[in-house]
């Protein structure tokens, strides 16, 4: 984790639109930004707070500088476009400013990610349910499907850009900086974590340029399926990129083809596959040709043979989950999550407002 220290610190206040936040602790970080809990003005709860990392902002070139600044203020624009009943499954925007001529976003809080949460899992030897996993398939796919509607194409799906209410079960996308409008069909800079992306994603046209669009989110949904449903074991494929990247940066797609003939490495192997088809069938034997079905079509290396939209992936999931008894499936934080959001079951009216 990145410390910023030059002029933020514990017990700092950040003055922003709506009202001013005062740094608990930090939480997060990545190499350009890093994550604080806050509390926020009028005991409305503490809130996480967005900062662009600003020791490692005097340390890039002006062109790396000016892209951080860029994708900040993609993420705010971006958010403050959605309607409020989009939050279900997409962080919420709480407030936004600047600080120090750098943009700042105030989000909601949420206990973890799906990185985190897995991997506690795995250190406890719990195995992840079945029907838990499709059940957060499912929020993913339809978070997707909004980023799509809005017309945006998200290009970093990753565990760790997936928030968890560990009680709810309910999962929402995060990061937004990396979205590329899906109106603008030109070939566009990398864009990305190199251990989660579709091959257009991380390979290169002739021109130097990446050409992505919706079906590059697909591969990453089907990258993310058989990380959960193997209990964060990651693809093979994912793992060389993601290795590539660190150690040759952009050139390491060039070289990994070099390693491979020329040609762009399989994104499934067929151990990779029996080991997914294993893990399902523990849990239901008649499950594993549907599921390795969609794995097999999310995780094509052309994506014009993957699915089309996320109404095919949907349609897939629920013919997986029909397959699993009732009291596998998780009805009861699916009910309270349809109480806490105005619907026909509960009058128009979220829990809150009742």
């Amino acid at each position: 984790m990145n410390k910023q220290t030059n002029s933020i610190a514990s017990d700092s206040v950040i003055a922003l639109e709506l009202g001013h936040y005062r740094l608990r602790e930090q939480i997060g970080g990545s190499a350009y930004g890093v994550i604080w809990r806050a509390s926020g003005p009028r005991a409305g709860g503490d809130v996480a707070l967005k900062l662009i990392n600003q020791e490692q902002m005097e340390r890039a070139l002006p062109p790396l500088r000016e892209r951080w600044s860029d994708c900040a203020a993609s993420e705010i624009a971006f958010l403050q476009s959605l309607e409020p009943w989009d939050e279900r499954h997409i962080v919420r925007l709480l407030d936004s400013g600047w600080h120090d001529g750098l943009p700042v976003l105030a989000l909601e809080l949420m206990a973890t990610d799906l990185g985190r949460h897995v991997q506690s899992l795995k250190a406890a030897n719990t195995p992840l349910a079945l029907a838990q996993v499709l059940d957060w398939m499912a929020q993913i796919n339809q978070a997707l499907a909004k980023v799509h509607q809005y017309g945006w194409r998200y290009l970093d799906l990753k565990p760790a850009n997936v928030l968890l209410d560990p009680q709810l079960q309910t999962v929402k996308l995060a990061d937004f900086g990396t979205n590329r409008q899906l109106g603008n069909l030109h070939a566009h800079s990398y864009a990305g974590t190199a251990n989660w992306q579709a091959p257009e994603q991380f390979f290169p046209d002739a021109s130097g340029a990446y050409s992505t669009g919706t079906h590059s989110d697909y591969f990453s949904l089907g990258a993310m399926l058989y990380f959960l449903v193997t209990g964060g074991v990651p693809l093979r494929f994912c793992s060389d990129c993601g290795n590539a990247y660190r150690r040759h940066s952009s050139a390491g797609a060039q070289l990994l083809r070099d390693a491979n003939g020329g040609a762009i490495p399989a994104a499934l192997y067929a151990d990779e596959e029996a080991m997914f088809a294993a893990h399902i069938g523990r849990f239901n034997p008649h499950a594993r040709d549907t599921a390795l079905a969609l794995l097999r079509a999310l995780l094509q290396t052309d994506p014009a043979r993957r699915p089309r939209h996320a109404i095919q992936i949907s349609r897939m999931l629920a013919a997986i989950q029909g397959m699993l008894s009732v009291r596998d499936s998780p009805l009861l934080p699916e009910l309270i999550r349809n109480m806490r959001r105005p619907s026909a079951d509960n009058g128009w009216r979220g829990i809150q407002g009742a």
